[in-house]
């Protein structure tokens, strides 16, 4: 059969792992009917497809192997939140995955179509956070092979919980560079990047509570109650990340609340020096606008020293004021 462009694509960018505890097996296709999701044996299968334009092709192959009709309007969906939904036999997973950009956070979406016996991860970019899992398999280390497909689909969202860990430590060591906690600066620059950080970290506090809700509502799939146990761990993994957040949103709003001090008390001490500089020449404002009227009866513009005895009275007030500013330590 004649296969169009989008079916080649589809094919060079689909791999088959089947897998038992005595046998490992890689398999690349030439043509779709030879993908068979479920394995005929009591091994596990795991299909796995990078990129998410192959939505026609991935309709074929999902009524090739006669799974859920359902599966076919949410494969047409353009995106998807994070959600889990039980089907005929069949569980259906997608996820929003963080990765760090060039310049800032994006996402890749990854579907997940399970079973007891086998999982298709379809992943919308190429390269993936798996490949520890192929080794492993292929190894034949741990008890990666002597599990079902539970304990893969398992592996599989731990890689991704692990990736949200090692995306948030690359953050995190960035910020820690830009914003020294020895060196805080109550400038707008500095405000904002501190303001920048906290955004980041409230997007990383969404995606990760999300994926935990997702995890949460896996665990109560009835596929998979009975292995309830490994999305458990998962679960408190991304708890304890999420606590890790709340500590570090905790830090930045210590570090706003110390740059508002910084700029209060820089503000105080203006307004102290301003105070102070007032409190001196006030009196001699005073004085100076008393013997600078111009009436003729004042007798102390006759006195032949009054101009030096003036000054020696302004010099004295203003010695005396410095003195008790200095007596009260407000300088």
């Amino acid at each position: 059969m004649d296969m169009n462009k989008e079916e080649l694509e589809f094919l060079e960018n689909t791999n088959l792992i089947s897998y038992s505890n005595k046998d490992f097996s890689r398999t690349r296709f030439t043509s779709l009917e030879d993908i068979l999701i479920s394995p005929t044996g009591d091994g596990v299968n795991w299909l796995n497809t990078y990129g998410m334009n192959y939505r026609e092709t991935i309709k074929l192959v999902i009524r090739e192997n006669n799974l859920d009709d359902f599966l076919l309007k949410l494969i047409n969906d353009q995106e998807h939140t994070n959600k889990v939904i039980e089907l005929d036999n069949v569980v259906f997973f997608a996820v929003q995955v963080l990765i760090k950009g060039d310049t800032a956070l994006a996402s890749e979406q990854m579907i997940f179509i399970a079973s007891n016996n086998y999982v298709w991860s379809i992943q919308e970019k190429p390269g993936d956070y798996f490949e520890w899992i192929r080794e492993r398999l292929s190894n034949n280390r741990g008890i990666s092979r002597k599990k079902n497909a539970s304990y893969l689909l398992f592996l599989l969202i731990e890689s991704i919980i692990d990736n949200y860990l090692e995306t948030y430590t690359k953050y995190e060591e960035q910020s820690d560079l830009l914003l020294d906690d020895t060196d805080i600066k109550p400038t707008p620059a500095f405000t904002a990047m501190v303001e920048s950080r906290k955004q980041e970290l409230f997007n990383f506090k969404k995606a990760a509570t999300s994926l935990r809700n997702t995890i949460v509502k896996l665990e109560k799939v009835g596929l998979y109650q009975q292995k309830s146990k490994y999305f458990s761990e998962l679960k408190e993994q991304i708890n304890n990340h999420i606590t890790d957040i709340d500590f570090d949103l905790q830090e930045l709003e210590s570090k706003i609340n110390l740059i508002f001090s910084i700029q209060g008390h820089r503000l105080n001490e203006v307004m102290k020096t301003l105070t102070i500089l007032s409190v001196i020449f006030i009196p001699l404002t005073f004085l100076a606008g008393i013997y600078g009227m111009n009436f003729r009866n004042m007798p102390e513009l006759q006195t032949e020293n009054g101009y030096f005895i003036l000054l020696g009275i302004m010099f004295l007030i203003s010695l005396g004021s410095i003195w008790y500013f200095y007596k009260k330590k407000w300088f």
